[in-house]
């Protein structure tokens, strides 16, 4: 029996693919499924299930996960069709004969207003009512959201935002996938709800003193409201509806809703969570080194 990974194609499920080949499970038992297969073809060559998937095409999404005992869905980006992908999802692995189903979701989304949050909550039920084992690995904020706009800061000085003094319990996408694998290879986990963060919170202003010192560089934080910081995302050339997410979710982490104490992250992973400090040192290494 395989292993089935949506969103292969992306960073996420990507990395959880290799994870999934570094822990010993054989290629052929992975199935690595995307909308475009051309994109999963060095995985082909290495001997990984490649398997075309639309989460628009219900019949397409059954075939992509026959044969599947497991089933990773990685959450989609669209955010007004999330929730009827997930379903669709969802119901394509029952019928497939799936014996568990991971979701990737947001950290405290049973209680979080943002708006990312609806759907994830949604989707957490509709997995509970399938009839489907189902684990919820709720996703904390990445270290990438903020490690990917250092060049941003730097230019500007600045990290914008509209977070106050709210603390973000972020973590590397590498632990996030290190942890699915766990839960993907290992038995005990149905029924689970694992509320994944990293093990040191911080703020929006503590984020621009560690830049600042690794750097060497003064870059300060600047508080706006969420109007302003959604112009500002607007600006910079974001689609409306994701700078409209962002600053919303800006909100979210002022109110606490991207913060968690659990120690299910670390747990699952069998070590520390990336730190901050860590994160900004890789990737001004990478920047240099590129």
């Amino acid at each position: 029996m395989s292993i089935a990974v949506t969103g292969a194609t992306g960073q996420l499920g990507r990395l959880v693919v290799e994870d999934l080949l570094r822990r010993g499970v054989a290629a052929p038992d992975i199935i690595a499924t995307g909308r475009s297969t051309g994109r999963l073809a060095e995985l082909a060559e290495r001997g990984v299930q490649v398997r075309q998937a639309d989460f628009t095409d219900a019949t397409g999404l059954t075939e992509a996960f026959k044969g599947a005992r497991k089933v990773l869905l990685v959450s989609t980006t669209a955010v007004g069709e999330r929730f009827d992908n997930h379903t669709r999802a969802i119901d394509a692995a029952a019928r497939a004969g799936a014996e568990l189903i991971a979701y990737t979701s947001t950290l405290n989304a049973h209680t979080a207003s943002m708006i990312l949050a609806d759907a994830h909550a949604r989707t957490e039920r509709y997995l509970r009512d399938s009839g489907v084992p189902g684990v919820v690995l709720r996703n904390g904020w990445y270290l990438e959201n903020y490690t990917s706009q250092i060049p941003l800061y730097l230019r500007s000085g600045v990290v914008p935002g509209s977070a106050g003094a709210g603390r973000v319990s972020a973590a590397s996408r590498r632990d996030y996938a290190e942890a699915a694998a766990t839960v993907l290879t290992t038995e005990g986990h149905a029924g689970s709800v694992y509320e994944l963060g990293g093990d040191t919170a911080f703020s929006l202003a503590e984020l621009a003193t560690a830049l600042s010192a690794a750097t060497g560089q003064e870059v300060v934080y600047g508080d706006l409201p969420a109007e302003r910081f959604r112009g500002a995302l607007l600006d910079a050339g974001l689609p409306a509806e994701l700078a409209e997410v962002l600053a919303d979710s800006d909100l979210g982490l002022k109110r606490g809703e991207l913060f968690t104490d659990s120690s299910d992250l670390s747990r699952l992973i069998g070590r520390p969570t990336t730190t901050l400090t860590g994160a900004l040192t890789d990737a001004l290494t990478g920047a240099l080194g590129s």
